[in-house]
């Protein structure tokens, strides 16, 4: 996240704050696709999901998992029980990456009766990391790559 600015609350610059281990925060409540993240990909996802709402009608819900290990099965499990569906963003490869486990969960847990369609993942590109900072972002996800898979996850895109 070198080179990304945000707003930090007094709560967080407090030298007695506290990150829960093992809980995802819902950073924004949707009802119509779940759409899981960690580190960068949150501010993404958020952005994403404003211009969904904007532009499509899609209410998106996007949990910042803030742990990968422990991960907060509840909270997600629990998203797409209310979601039916669900899309995880990260900047990793896709082979044995975070949205690799949360696919195992959908499929292990109950959550797999809810769904009405796939899980989309959209991670990065099966690429060494680009050293140059011009063609670095398409390695990664960006905020367009997250809106086109939440298209198609939601049935108004097949591309």
């Amino acid at each position: 996240m070198y080179g990304v600015s945000f707003d930090v609350s007094d709560e967080v610059a407090d030298k007695d704050f506290i990150i829960p281990i093992g809980k995802a925060k819902i950073e924004k409540v949707g009802s119509d696709l779940t759409i899981t993240a960690h580190a960068k990909m949150v501010g993404f996802s958020l952005q994403a999901a404003e211009i969904l709402q904007k532009e499509h009608g899609i209410n998106v819900e996007v949990i910042n998992l803030r742990t990968i290990r422990p991960l907060d099965r509840d909270t997600i499990i629990k998203s797409v029980k209310k979601t039916n569906r669900i899309m995880n963003v990260e900047e990793g490869w896709p082979q044995c990456g975070v949205d690799s486990e949360i696919a195992a969960i959908m499929m292990e847990s109950e959550a797999f009766d809810y769904l009405d369609a796939p899980m989309e993942r959209i991670s990065g590109a099966e690429v060494p990391m680009p050293y140059s900072y011009s063609i670095e972002r398409l390695a990664v996800p960006q905020v367009e790559n997250i809106v086109r898979g939440a298209l198609k996850t939601c049935f108004r895109n097949r591309k």
